[in-house]
């Protein structure tokens, strides 16, 4: 009996019973693919991490370096389990060729090393996750470059200086513990020990890697706070396992908050169309609900009859669309597969994506049961005799025709009845204002994070050219000199030069540790706060926001730093937003020490009529080895991978989004003019022609989408931006503003939807031909 009514019910409602179950595959399909993908982030991460030996404690450090003295610190220290210092080859840019011997490395903005392979742990793997050996002439590249110069097993790569030119040959692609991300500016090139040591002799600027494992991975920031109170080198950036651990996970994870929030979506769609869906068919249907109650059927017994639909199509939603996210959710891994490797697929890797579709079938379910205790409510008399109500007879006086003066009456019709019965195209303008915000919001994001104006958000002011002095010998008159270079340069507009070096700061235990602080103009290319403003005198610091979160300070408060060996009391005057060095950085007036300087930067802003890619040729020889670098690329190159995963991610909120509006737009009018079938006919008899009625109904499709996207619009400008500097907020930004081309979220998807829509709509109303039969009015 029950397989006879699903079967007559799916034959009355096909179209309806189709999109309903679609919406559920999607959300089944998306969640079962989202837990995928963090079942395999993690895992491969950590099969990574393992396989690597990941250190625990990372100090960088630029200049001497006396062993002796770390030995004696780990000897001394019992939380140490092992110890080792990686010693790098700095190699600029326009030294380094790439597959092709005519074009070097000029535009990377990556600071790129030669290494051996470490002796104890932190080791370099290639794609099948095994230690890197080379022999000479060979060497390992990091996976960064193969995607983005294409390169292969086999390819050539070249180290020139002068007379000097080293050949190697590709036989493995890297993944690197430490510097796998794009968003890391730093890149590691494996090579035999005899070749380094030859390239060592042949260019001098090297940087360290001062590397702990520790016995308890727990007491890593007990473990921090000794080192950097000692007087070990510490000049560079340190990092914990966790930051790498983050950094790692940083554009996948992403990647999976976003599905699993568009499939959240998806089922509080398919949610409210259930309720449409179960609202209309309880209209339909009173009659025969009052002659069950009338004849001794309980509530329960005939709520249980309309229940059983959704089960029984909910139940094989969740099925098809997890079975479907086994093969659709490999599309998706395929960058954590590239950068971590792929894992063995356990016990867990099937029962945690089923268990979400479980979770989404619960919900449906639930809410069904929830719609459906109206039956309780419902008497046999009132079902039986509920069509011939007056309390069903529709106000019709709100929009009288022949009060009208609008000239268009298809048009006027239509527009009436979409304010006259709003609460039933309600349900419609949500749709669309869903689907609207699912497009907008990712769209706005991709252009804010490709948008010059982005750099502000890695700490510093919005520039044409930047560039970088790396550390050297001689570095404070090489510095000075390129900036009197860039003085007497007419054309330059203007630029600014900033120091960068670590002071011990007291965090809010009293204890002293490192922090990186800039110092030089700020007002030259300046940032927006978040609170307070740039440093105006020298007891004066500005923080970025993790640091004030760490440090536990605010705007007026109080800050001690060790500046020339003394304590200097400065305060807090503004909080900004920075994902560079895992987001703690600092600005202040402060006179630095010239051994602990990490790195000198200068921007600079060229005149209007300036050839900016001609300037930055001329720079690269007049400056080198120092790294000139367009904004531009510089934010192309950090964060590719990030922003590769954000055009899959918006490609897809784009699909699904006017996939949603299709095919909700195609149920919502084949049930529509079901349940005016007897007004469409009275019109037919007054004189309303087939295409007349249909222009009606193709107006109430455009006038709601229109008001749905408006609505969108503006919560994708509200509630987006808070969403997405949710996400920021892990990184270093809390408060991310759109960057927004109206011409692309305002008027093309917009105007997409709108005509995916309408087409839909003309559609759909074609099945009006067919209504015709002049005795079904008495229906």
């Amino acid at each position: 009996m029950i397989g006879r009514m699903l079967k007559r019910d799916f034959l009355r409602n096909k179209v309806i019973t189709i999109t309903l179950f679609t919406f559920m595959m999607l959300s089944a399909l998306l969640i079962s693919s989202a837990a995928t993908i963090i079942i395999n982030l993690f895992s491969s991460m950590d099969k990574l991490f393992k396989n690597s030996h990941a250190p625990h404690f990372v100090q960088m450090h630029t200049g001497e370096l006396d062993q002796r003295s770390i030995d004696h610190f780990v000897l001394n220290n019992n939380l140490v389990k092992k110890q080792q210092t990686v010693e790098m080859i700095r190699i600029n840019g326009s030294n380094i060729f790439l597959y092709d011997r005519q074009y070097a490395e000029n535009d990377s903005v990556m600071d790129i090393s030669f290494v051996k392979q470490n002796p104890s742990f932190d080791y370099l793997l290639n794609l099948e996750n095994r230690v890197i050996e080379v022999e000479q002439g060979e060497v390992g590249v990091p996976i960064y470059y193969m995607q983005h110069n294409n390169l292969k097993i086999g390819d050539k790569i070249w180290i020139a200086n002068g007379d000097f030119e080293m050949e190697f040959k590709i036989v493995a692609f890297v993944r690197d513990v430490q510097m796998n991300p794009s968003i890391v500016s730093s890149k590691r090139f494996v090579i035999h020990d005899a070749d380094w040591k030859k390239l060592k002799s042949n260019f001098g600027e090297r940087e360290y890697l001062i590397e702990f494992q520790l016995k308890d991975l727990d007491r890593v920031n007990e473990f921090q706070n000794m080192y950097q109170s000692s007087q070990l080198p510490q000049q560079g950036t340190a990092i914990t396992y966790s930051l790498y651990k983050t950094l790692n996970a940083l554009s996948d994870g992403i990647l999976a908050i976003v599905i699993i929030f568009i499939s959240f979506l998806l089922i509080t769609i398919a949610i409210l169309c259930i309720r449409f869906t179960l609202i209309t068919t309880m209209e339909e249907d009173y009659r025969e609900i009052g002659v069950m109650k009338a004849i001794g059927i309980s509530s329960k017994d005939i709520q249980k009859l309309y229940l059983i639909k959704y089960i029984v199509m909910t139940a094989m939603a969740s099925i098809f669309g997890y079975i479907l996210s086994l093969f659709a959710s490999e599309i998706f891994l395929t960058n954590i597969a590239l950068y971590m490797g792929s894992t063995e697929k356990n016990i867990l890797y099937f029962v945690l994506p089923f268990m979400s579709t479980i979770l989404m079938f619960i919900i449906v379910v639930l809410f069904c049961q929830l719609i459906l205790r109206k039956f309780r409510y419902v008497t046999s008399i009132e079902a039986i005799h509920a069509r011939y109500s007056p309390n069903r007879v529709r106000n019709r006086r709100a929009f009288a025709l022949y009060k009208s003066r609008f000239p268009y009456v298809n048009l006027y019709l239509g527009m009436k009845d979409v304010f006259e019965r709003f609460k039933i195209y309600g349900l419609l303008c949500l749709v669309f204002m869903i689907s609207t915000f699912i497009i907008i919001v990712p769209i706005n994001f991709l252009q804010t994070v490709q948008s010059p104006k982005f750099i502000t958000y890695m700490g510093a002011g919005k520039s044409d050219i930047r560039i970088d002095l790396q550390q050297s010998g001689q570095i404070g008159q090489w510095f000075s000199e390129v900036i009197s270079s860039i003085e007497r340069d007419n054309d330059v507009e203007k630029y600014a030069a900033f120091v960068t070096s670590t002071f011990k700061v007291m965090n809010h235990d009293g204890v002293y540790e490192n922090m990186n602080v800039e110092t030089g103009n700020f007002t030259v290319f300046p940032l927006k706060y978040l609170k307070g403003s740039a440093p105006q005198d020298e007891n004066e610091i500005a923080l970025s926001q993790m640091n004030a979160n760490e440090l536990k300070k605010n705007v007026g408060d109080v800050l001690i730093l060790i500046v020339n060996g003394k304590k200097t009391e400065l305060t807090v005057c503004g909080i900004y937003q920075d994902v560079t060095n895992g987001g703690k950085t600092a600005k202040a007036l402060v006179p630095y020490d010239s051994d602990r300087i990490l790195w000198h930067i200068l921007n600079l802003d060229m005149k209007s009529d300036v050839d900016k890619k001609d300037k930055m040729e001329e720079y690269k020889q007049a400056f080198y080895p120092a790294k000139v670098t367009d904004m531009e690329e510089y934010l192309s190159q950090t964060l590719g991978g990030t922003i590769d995963q954000l055009k899959l991610v918006t490609g897809l909120a784009i699909v699904v989004a006017i996939a949603i509006a299709v095919l909700i737009t195609a149920m919502f009018f084949k049930m529509l003019i079901t349940k005016d079938s007897s007004q469409i006919i009275i019109m037919k008899s007054l004189g309303f022609s087939y295409r007349n009625i249909q222009v009606q109904y193709i107006t109430r499709a455009i006038l709601i989408s229109l008001i749905g996207i408006v609505l969108g619009t503006f919560l994708a400008g509200t509630l987006g931006e808070k969403l997405v500097s949710g996400f920021g907020s892990f990184m270093g930004a809390s408060n991310i503003q759109f960057v927004i081309n109206p011409a692309i979220s305002y008027i093309f998807y917009p105007l997409s939807l709108v005509i995916a829509v309408t087409m839909t709509t003309f559609i759909s109303s074609m099945t009006m031909k067919n209504t015709g039969d002049l005795k079904r009015i008495g229906d």
